[in-house]
Order: structure tokens, then sequence, then C-alpha cells
């Protein structure tokens, strides 16, 4: 129902929501040496609420920011519940105004021996050189555009609905970033070539489960998985969340650990094409040199030293990859009846025994008409340095 409520988000283009500390947290630790005298923007970040604005704020020093700014775009919902700023002449009606945040040092301004939220508040109540007002704070907005030529390193959670406008936007300006986004949006024509390329990977800190993320008081929880917090913070929880940059890790560079010997009895290959199915990333076999076939998920532990990525079971990545597309001619059928069953070049396949009358399922093929999966796709891989027994 949390998946539900997103797609919903992309058509009503309601998808305002604000990451937990803790998730932030846990991936910012693997990237420290990268933002050393760089200028990080958040231009996704309403500086009321974000917490990516609240992370570098109060990690400032440690990290050695040279500038942080922090954007958000006019008609934010949520203004104003957590750092409870006094914005002067700009606080009549705060939820109508779009702001900038512009800092260039953190220092124990209340004097009571710690930089903490505190020192923030006072610092954007106290300098009036740090908050400024925008025309629509849209990340595509030539106000925000500006500031992203200035900056080094982008940090936030961008609308569901435009990740692939926002992707477009950071590769054309040839930024750093560090995002979050879900896991299918690898699957489209715009960020495959991407990965593929080795110009874009997953981060480390999330690989499985849903993710929980604040929302607006009038975004629609009619999911189990929706509630409210014990302080009266609306939430969702979504599925495939995933962190998506350019900035490299040590994680991406750990090999799988391949513990499973090839056998045509354990690993169905294609009927059309020469390449083997593997349904989980821990069964990839360590002595197979041929394609692969794997889930999605796979990102979450690849490699680069250890394997190629050659293709994708996706038609919208066909002219852009042309050299792919013997990877891609899956044979699918649509389960409607009882009836025996046809692919899609037509043929009736008397083997296939699909469960669930009167559903409308795609199911993929092997040799001998035995279901390999259903309405997964698949990237394809190859081992580049497969051991022998």
């Amino acid at each position: 129902m949390a998946n539900k409520n997103l797609n919903a988000a992309k058509v009503a283009k309601k998808d305002e929501f604000y990451t937990e500390m803790t998730d932030i947290e846990r991936e910012l630790q693997h990237y420290w040496p990268h933002f050393r005298n760089k200028v990080v923007f958040c231009n996704c970040d309403d500086p009321y609420e974000s917490n990516f604005f609240k992370y570098f704020a109060l990690h400032f020093n440690h990290l050695g920011l040279k500038k942080l700014i922090c954007t958000c775009y006019n008609g934010s919902p949520v203004q104003g519940n957590e750092l409870m700023i006094d914005f002067g002449d700009f606080s009549d009606e705060p939820k109508k105004v779009a702001y900038k945040v512009v800092i260039t040092e953190v220092k124990d301004l209340n004097g009571d021996g710690a930089v903490d939220l505190s020192d923030v508040r006072y610092l954007l109540q106290n300098d009036k050189n740090v908050i400024s007002i925008l025309k629509t704070g849209d990340f595509r907005d030539p106000e925000c555009i500006e500031l992203l030529k200035e900056a080094d390193i982008v940090v936030t959670n961008p609308p569901f609905s435009l990740f692939r406008e926002y992707i477009a936007q950071l590769m054309e300006y040839g930024k750093m970033f560090l995002i979050i986004g879900n896991i299918m949006s690898v699957t489209c024509k715009e960020i495959f070539p991407l990965i593929m390329e080795n110009k874009l990977w997953l981060g480390p800190s999330i690989t499985s489960g849903d993710r929980k993320f604040y929302v607006p008081d009038d975004y629609p929880l009619n999911a189990s998985t929706c509630g409210i917090d014990s302080d009266g913070r609306h939430y969702i929880r979504v599925k495939g969340v995933r962190w998506f940059t350019n900035l490299d890790h040590n994680k991406r560079h750990e090999e799988i650990d391949l513990v499973y010997h090839y056998s045509t009895d354990e690993y169905p290959s294609y009927d059309n094409f020469d390449a083997i199915d593997v349904g989980q990333t821990s069964d990839i076999p360590f002595d197979y040199s041929g394609i692969m076939g794997v889930p999605v998920t796979f990102l979450d532990k690849f490699c680069p030293e250890q394997f190629e990525i050659v293709g994708l079971s996706q038609i919208g990545c066909h002219d852009l990859l042309p050299d792919t597309r013997k990877y891609n001619s899956y044979k699918e059928i649509i389960r409607a009846t009882d009836e025996p069953t046809k692919s899609s070049g037509g043929k009736t396949n008397e083997n296939a025994v699909l469960p669930g009358k009167g559903t409308k399922k795609t199911y993929y093929l092997g040799p001998n008409g035995e279901i390999v999966h259903s309405e997964a796709k698949r990237i394809f891989i190859r081992n580049k340095h497969p051991k022998t027994i």
C-alpha cells in the first residue's frame, strides 16, 4: 500500500517526503573525506524541516565544509515545526515563501560551550545575510541553477515524481551527488545507461526493507504502514528506497563471496538467447563465464571489479543500447484463463501450467516451457574473473 501511495504521489505531484536523521547519518558516514572544503547544496530542503540541512549545519566544522546552501520551493506545507525560527518580515505567511539559506561558518554563538541546533537557530535569527527569499525555489528555476553551478556536492531527497529529470540536471552540470530514489528507477532508459557506464551506483546503507518518511499533514494515510507518531507528525513507509550517488565508497569495491557451482539442472537457460537465469544474487555461480540474468537488487552488491553489466530486460533501453538487444527479448505470457498459453510470438505452449485463473501477469519461460520467473526485470551481467574447479 505504501508503494500505491507513492504512485499516487507521482500523479498528484504530492511527494514532499522528509528523510529521517538516522538514515542520513548511516549513509553519510561512508563519504566524510569527500566533503572537505566543499560547497554542499541541499536544493529540495525546507530549512525548517530538512534533516539534511540540520545534519550539515551540525557537522559543518567536523566535515570541514566551505559553504552550505539550502533551498525550498514556495508553498512548502510543513514549515516552522522544528527550528521554530522567527524570520522577521518573512514570517507573516511562511508557507507561501521560498527561502535560501547560506551558511559559511557555524560557531558557538550562544556561549554554551557546544555547537548545536541552538547555535544554528541563533545564526539564522541574527544574521540577515544568511537567509533570503527566492522566486520559486524549484530546482529547475534559473536562480537555483545558478546555485547548483556554485556547488560541489548535492545531497537531498528530490521529488520522486521528478527523479529522472533531477538526475539529468545533475549530469548536465557535472555535479557530484548523494540522493534518495526508488530502486526500480534504475530500469528507466535515462538511468540505466549511467549505471552501465559506471557513472552512477547505489549507496551501501539501505539494501532492503522499507523506509519511514515524514509527510505534510494533508497527505492521505490510507495504509497500515502509515500513521502519526507520538509528536503528531504524519509519516508513510515506502519500499524499494535506495541511495544513488557518484561518490566513491569502500563497500562498492567489496567482491561478492560466490559459493555455488554452475550446473544445467540448477540454472535454467532462456529460450531465445544464450544466458542463464539466477533468481538471487547470492546464487550467482562462481565458475560461469557467460551472460547471467540477475534481479535488479543485484546492484546493492555490485562490484565493478568483479562483474560487467551488459544489458537490461527493458525495451526502453533498446535504442540507447543496441548491442544489448539480444538480451532483452523475453517471451512474455499473459495469464487470463486456464487455456494453453501463448508467447508474445503467438506460439501455443502446451507445457506452461500457470496458476491463478483470471489474473493478468507477465511470465517468462525457460527452454522447456517451465516458468523461470514472473513480473521481474533482469539485469544481465558477466563475471570478469570466473573461477574453475
